[in-house]
């Protein structure tokens, strides 16, 4: 018997034990990320067909996934735009026509009339009949009724050069051997666990699962609903949330500078502020001066609505670093917000005699070559910039704390570079990462189970809500009415121009064009124009002559996302609104109402809306909170678009879903305590069960 807790040391598992595997398929299989027989098993269907009977060609519904069985009564090849075979079956209560556009001769042949076929496929309308474009099908005996499946098919993700049924075939056969007992597989859930929440043995739920019997609910099935689906999500997000305890512990088992600082800095500049920090941004400081004052490493998320005053959060733990005698640096993943951030740090920070420097990828060589001897020799001691700061040749002088902005739009690797750059005589900087991307608390115990987590949950005194309309492109003539109103009230307006699918040069000329039509049409309005394309120096220059009031009208791509404060900008235009997600929507809305004025946000979109766009919009016109939106965006796009984990190589989960399984999250997070407490021999062997090689991508 082969045990399958160490799949890695045993031949028992090697995928050459299988019939049909030799190096090519392993190769193909390889690129699954299936290594061995183990990791075959835990492949799991994407869904589900039933091909477990007959069913008669009278009752056929169109739309209708089936299998039919009947006799040929014409095949012919016809000539229309293209070649194609044309065959036209019975049964005795009805008709089918079959179409092929790809065939050979051999094809025809075995559709010669008389020929009894059993065909799978979806039912489409015909010209002259319901019809099977390009159906699976096999030649059959006519009298002897072959066997038709004993159990739904399963339809697995598959790569190119792995046809569906061979992976079916080699899946076969390692379910055989498990019926046969030749692989036992451990349990590592606790035995009173799976009793409370009623779940099945992991073998039992491995086999309902790649083979559902015929009577098995289809729909909840494609919900993955099934106890046996929750059995085996559950057990997924169990590994995801301990492999990533396991990289929060590892990272507090490094040392870090103690930045306990003697507040001076920290006091003088909060005097200095025009505003009291709200009791949110005081909780969150506090939070943070508590870890800075740890000789292990901070790794602390604040996620913060759009507004509610996360930078001045990031100045004060910058500051506290600089009175510890340490720098800090800020990266962002814009160069347009790394240098508003730039701004903001120089302005409130060069008053107290701490120099601030400036780092991107742009900078001229000379400039470039003097600010890097500036942050080597310590005498920059808060560094902003772009992911150029984790480029060769980019030393730090005493690093002591590193802040994340928008930390969604890095990849891990990048995160990873710049802590290890950071890295001085065996002591980590600290880590601050901040999103205004607020996502509910059960899934950021989930994602970010090796961050702790912050929230500022308060917008500052006097923000008004937005009013947000939503209309049709056709009435764009009203809509520069109004900003015409607007501008001749003394108040400035954004207008903002997307094209997502299109190219940024498109995207460029879009926001040209846009610009040109408006001055045409607005002879009174001083109109500006920021694009991605244009040099640093003229983006700037152009958002400095908004911010001082000399342009009433800025007409920008969406690299104004993010960091660019306004008060006096009261309306935003956001064109083709339709094409956008609703975490970007609500940050470039975020934009205005950042005075005591009322404010609003146009949202137009062209043509008629899908209904998933309606509700997306909806959402908009009902909502100011980041935390409602931040939610439906996730119901309608998913946690992989709007965390940006794709790229991270974290999230890539088989058959657990973050939103779906909300509701296992807290017992999955009772269960990762007592396995690390009470068994953690099986914690290793769980997570390289379901995470395998794509583990070492998350070391943060």
């Amino acid at each position: 018997m082969s045990k399958i807790a160490q799949p890695s040391q045993s031949d028992d598992l090697a995928l050459t034990r299988l019939k049909g595997v030799g190096p090519k398929v392993a190769e193909r299989l390889q690129k699954m990320g299936i290594s061995n027989i183990q990791d075959l098993l835990f492949h799991l269907p994407l869904r589900y067909e039933d091909r477990t009977r007959i069913v008669p060609m009278g009752s056929l519904r169109l739309g209708e996934t089936a299998v039919v069985q009947g006799k040929v009564l014409l095949t012919e090849v016809k000539f229309a735009r293209r070649r194609m075979l044309m065959s036209r079956i019975s049964d005795g209560t009805g008709s089918i026509g079959l179409r092929f556009f790809h065939f050979n001769g051999q094809q025809q042949q075995a559709m010669a009339r008389g020929a009894t076929l059993r065909c799978y496929g979806e039912v489409r309308t015909g010209k002259a009949m319901l019809e099977l474009v390009h159906p699976e099908y096999q030649v059959v005996e006519a009298e002897s009724v072959p066997e038709v499946q004993e159990h739904l098919t399963s339809i697995y993700p598959t790569t190119e050069g792995l046809h569906q049924l061979s992976l079916r075939n080699l899946m076969q056969q390692v379910i055989d051997m498990l019926h046969a007992d030749q692989l036992t597989l451990d349990e590592f859930l606790p035995q009173g666990l799976q009793d409370k929440l009623g779940f099945t043995s992991l073998r039992d739920a491995l086999l309902y699962v790649h083979r559902p019997p015929p009577d098995a609910p289809l729909d909840i099935l494609a919900e993955a609903g099934h106890i046996s689906q929750k059995r085996l999500a559950f057990e997924e997000l169990l590994a995801h949330t301990l492999s990533l305890r396991k990289l929060r512990f590892r990272a507090q088992q490094h040392a870090a500078p103690i930045l306990s600082g003697n507040g001076e800095l920290v006091t003088a500049f909060k005097q200095g502020l025009p505003f009291e920090l709200t009791n949110a941004q005081q909780r969150v400081v506090e939070e943070i001066e508590t870890d800075l004052c740890k000789p292990s490493p901070m790794q602390r998320l604040v996620q913060g609505d759009v507004g509610s005053g996360k930078t001045v959060v990031a100045a004060l733990a910058a500051l506290r670093a600089v009175e510890s005698g340490y720098q800090a640096a800020l990266m962002a993943p814009t160069e347009i917000l790394a240098e508003q951030h730039f701004q903001n740090f120089t302005q409130w920070l060069k008053p107290m005699g701490i120099d601030v420097a400036w780092l991107s990828g742009k900078l001229k060589a000379k400039v470039r070559r003097e600010t890097l001897a500036t942050m080597e020799s310590g005498a920059a001691r808060v560094i902003i910039g772009t992911h150029a700061l984790f480029q060769e040749g980019v030393n730090f002088s005493g690093l002591g704390l590193i802040i994340v902005d928008e930390q969604h739009r890095f990849g891990v690797h990048q995160r990873m570079s710049l802590r290890e750059k950071g890295a001085n005589e065996g002591q980590y900087p600290h880590q601050l990462i901040m999103t205004a991307t607020p996502i509910p608390r059960t899934l950021s115990m989930t994602v970010y189970a090796d961050l702790d987590c912050s929230v500022i949950d308060e917008l500052p005194p006097g923000r008004k809500p937005v009013e947000t309309v939503v209309l049709p492109d056709n009435r764009r003539d009203e809509v520069v009415q109004r900003v015409e109103h607007v501008c001749r009230d003394g108040r400035q307006v954004y207008w903002v121009c997307t094209l997502i699918e299109e190219s940024e040069t498109l995207q460029c000329q879009a926001a040209e064009d846009a610009a040109s039509l408006l001055a045409e049409a607005l002879s009174e309005v001083r109109v500006g124009l920021v694009h991605g394309r244009m040099k640093s120096e003229q983006k700037e220059q152009m958002m400095q002559q908004f911010k001082a009031g000399e342009i009433d009208l800025l007409v920008a791509t969406t690299v104004i996302e993010v960091g660019v404060d306004v008060p006096n900008a009261s309306l935003m235009i956001i064109e083709n609104a339709e094409r956008l997600g609703l975490s970007q929507l609500h940050q470039l809305r975020g934009r205005v109402g950042r005075g005591d004025q009322a404010s609003a946000c146009v949202l137009m979109y062209q043509g008629s809306l899908t209904q998933n766009a309606r509700e997306r919009l909806g959402v908009m016109r009902e909502s100011n909170d980041g935390f409602v939106i931040a939610r439906k965006d996730l119901e309608l796009r998913g946690p992989g678009e709007v965390l940006g984990t794709r790229q991270t190589g974290l999230l890539q989960l088989r058959i657990a879903d973050l939103q779906r399984d909300e509701g296992l999250i807290p017992r999955v997070m009772q269960s990762a305590d007592i396995l690390l407490k009470s068994e953690p021999e099986k914690v290793d062997p769980l997570i390289h069960r379901w995470k395998g090689e794509s583990i070492r991508y998350a070391e943060v």
